[in-house]
């Protein structure tokens, strides 16, 4: 399907924010008592176990009233100066108010809120009876945190009409410039006029604002009320969250969202539903267009207009995402460049299986090399006897080696991480025996993990690709190789940067005497340092050959995060590297030089240079004439881009011969190993990595230390 790039913002959904838990309908506070007592036991639990010792001072009170205030009105839709300026009583008092579990603040804001909210209905549909004025030369800025809050109601009224008018003319050059493809493919067609088109943009937003507000409506004051705590916990680090009961079922059913009909895992933010993390094999990952990282805001099946499931509830967008095998589903994604794609999958059951090590045979300069692609590092703690990411890489390995591979590939590119225990094991797979990570608890000395088996099953070669979504137990691998100079690290400039250990503790633990279920605490508590002494938290791991992607001149990852912890060090752990190859540095010295005269590489850095230059730009055009004539230019300077990962080797990847006897019975598995071999044949970085892994030569006094 044919995809268009959009202006770099969320056009449709300027005016929604992530205050879409609040309930117009209900009282302020539904159950007093408990709120203070959630508030009461959160920050006891926080104090005494989250890994950050932090008091309760005027900048935490400060973080969490901007924190609070902007989970309402990210936008600057609904408050004014005026109202900011009363809420400021408690800029410095709400670490007061927490210790005394009061919560003054909450509800001063909250209620005022619940007021706009009422305002709100009446606004966009008043505004939107009629059109607007698009030959008025104006301006709209879109990056809402640095926009000040209007200074009265009639300022904030024009705050709603700019974002009003760019909602519809958005919509109209969306719908002339697919009249135009009509007209090319039916010179019969008949285009309507600009008033219908406009006319009918309007009818559009409302039905979509609308919506809004009806899903508003359906929510609960407990729902807001977590947007609160919420703002409280975060004081502590992002990724320590607050999680209601009903919010720790779903994430207990399916971890934040697998999805069976196109095999992708989904996590609510705010009012958007986000893509983490893709199946390997399924669906959305064949297809190859969905991406980690990417926004849904609209769900189509088939040919149906599409529904906006902007502020809707995860479990409920998951519906509409999911449906029999063979149906098409539509989703309309943001991408990290801001532009808007419509991307059609077909959905299939996707399989588990998908989820395991895998590996592939390559000929290249009359070698062997092995590809083993590890999705993520997967264990079932309720039955170690069953098979694990440690155990699968192993017996990978072995295969492999029966084969006659002269080099490894270990792929671990949107590899989000797993179990620490299996990081561990995998990365004795490559050395004799000794540390690989040291993990440590608030105020205590680091422990050292070791691997503590002698065995080694691979002692040749060894390249390790990451990229930007490499997080978590695939940094600790990755760094123990780059330290123990065991393999070379190869893709994005350095990985996602998450060095935190999270531990989910239900708060009725620490307060058994109330009758109800209060929720759970997701809490930050240990932090991974390498075994150089140097955290993965915020800087990841470096690549030793940094490829351009997407994402080289972009903040992303765990930096990007605000309050993320920052990264230190510690003691190095008693180690010594290997005396692995004797051409290390002329390799990783060649690879740097083809990248840099690569005609692809250049025009994927030149890609990566403009996305950024994209993402900055907020200021909009609300002429029409002037709103489509920039949208034209950006259009044609994302043409230049459209086929900038277009790549296709001369390289042949066959499947081992293990899996030959597989298919005579299972002829699906072959169908997707097939599919996987076609992407491997078209994958630019995985071409320079086997580049990288046939010039490797082992040092010819390469001994295995032992400790």
């Amino acid at each position: 399907m044919k995809t268009k790039f959009i202006i770099p913002i969320f056009i449709t959904v300027l005016l929604f924010t992530n205050a879409i838990s609040a309930n117009v309908k209900r009282n302020l506070v539904e159950d007093p008592e408990k709120d203070r007592i959630i508030v009461y036991v959160l920050k006891n639990i926080l104090s005494r176990y989250h890994y950050v010792q932090k008091g309760l001072d005027d900048d935490f009170s400060e973080h969490v009233y901007n924190e609070f205030i902007d989970a309402l009105d990210p936008s600057k839709r609904y408050f004014t100066q005026e109202d900011i300026l009363e809420f400021s009583k408690y800029k410095y008092l709400i670490d007061d108010q927490l210790r005394n579990t009061k919560i003054d603040f909450y509800k001063l804001v909250y209620g005022r809120f619940l007021e706009k909210l009422g305002d709100a209905k009446s606004i966009y549909q008043s505004m939107l009876k009629e059109s607007f004025n698009y030959s008025k030369k104006e301006e709209i800025n879109v990056d809402y945190e640095k926009m000040p809050f209007a200074k009265n109601d009639s300022e904030l009224l024009d705050y709603w009409r700019k974002q009003l008018k760019l909602s519809v003319i958005s919509r109209v050059e969306q719908a002339e410039g697919s009249q135009e493809e009509k007209l090319k493919k039916d010179k019969t067609f008949k285009k309507k006029s600009f008033v219908e088109l406009e006319k009918e943009a309007r009818e559009k937003v409302l039905e979509n604002m609308n919506e809004l507000y009806a899903r508003i409506d359906e929510l609960e004051n407990s729902d807001w009320y977590s947007s609160f705590l919420n703002s409280i916990v975060s004081g502590f680090d992002p990724h320590t969250t607050y999680m209601s009961p009903r919010v720790k079922s779903r994430f207990d059913q399916d971890m934040s969202g697998k999805l069976e009909g196109i095999g992708a895992r989904l996590q609510k933010k705010g009012m958007y539903t986000h893509v983490i993390e893709l199946i390997s094999g399924g669906p959305a990952w064949k297809q190859g267009d969905l991406e980690s990282g990417d926004i849904i805001l609209k769900v189509g099946q088939g040919e149906e207009e599409p529904l906006d499931i902007v502020g809707m509830r995860l479990d409920d967008a998951i519906k509409f995402i999911k449906g029999k095998k063979g149906t098409e589903v539509k989703l309309t994604v943001k991408k990290i460049d801001g532009s808007q794609h419509v991307i059609s999958i077909i959905r299939d059951v996707v399989e588990l299986e998908e989820t395991f090590v895998k590996s592939s045979i390559v000929e290249k300069n009359g070698k062997k090399y092995g590809i083993i692609n590890l999705p993520k590092f997967y264990i079932d703690f309720s039955d170690l006897n069953r098979r694990d990411a440690a155990k699968d890489m192993e017996r990978e390995i072995e295969r492999l080696k029966s084969e006659g591979v002269s080099g490894l590939v270990v792929d671990l590119r949107d590899n989000g991480g797993g179990s620490l225990k299996t990081a561990i094991e995998i990365g004795g797979l490559f050395i004799d025996k000794g540390p690989i990570v040291q993990v440590k608890y608030r105020g205590e000395d680091p422990m050292v993990k070791n691997d503590i088996d002698d065995k080694i099953q691979w002692t040749g070669p060894l390249v390790v690709m990451v990229n930007e979504f490499s997080a978590s137990a695939s940094e600790i691998f990755a760094a123990a190789m780059q330290d123990y100079k065991r393999g070379v690290i190869i893709g994005g400039k350095q990985t996602y940067g998450k060095g935190t250990v999270q531990n989910i503790l239900p708060i009725n633990r620490f307060y058994e005497q109330y009758p109800s279920d209060l929720g759970s605490l997701k809490m930050t508590i240990q932090k991974f340092y390498r075994i150089n002494g140097g955290s993965t938290q915020k800087e990841g791991v470096y690549s030793d050959i940094a490829l351009p992607s997407r994402y080289s001149y972009m903040e992303f990852g765990e930096r990007d995060l605000e309050g993320a912890l920052p990264w230190d060090k510690v003691e190095q752990a008693n180690y010594k590297a290997k005396n692995s190859y004797s051409n290390f540095g002329d390799v990783v010295y060649n690879s740097q030089q083809r990248v840099l005269s690569d005609q692809k590489f250049q025009k994927i850095n030149e890609y990566a240079k403009w996305l950024k230059r994209n993402q900055d730009d907020n200021v909009l055009s609300l002429n029409y004439s002037n709103f489509k004539e920039e949208s034209l230019k950006r259009e044609n300077e994302g043409k230049k881009y459209r086929e900038v990962f277009k790549f296709k080797s001369n390289l042949s990847f066959n499947s081992p011969k293990y899996e030959s006897q597989l298919f005579k019975k299972d002829t699906v598995l072959k169908d997707k190993r097939l599919a996987w071999h076609k992407n491997l044949k078209k994958d630019i970085y995985m071409n320079e990595a086997l580049n990288v892994l046939s010039e490797l030569k082992m040092n010819k006094g390469y001994s295995i230390v032992k400790h």
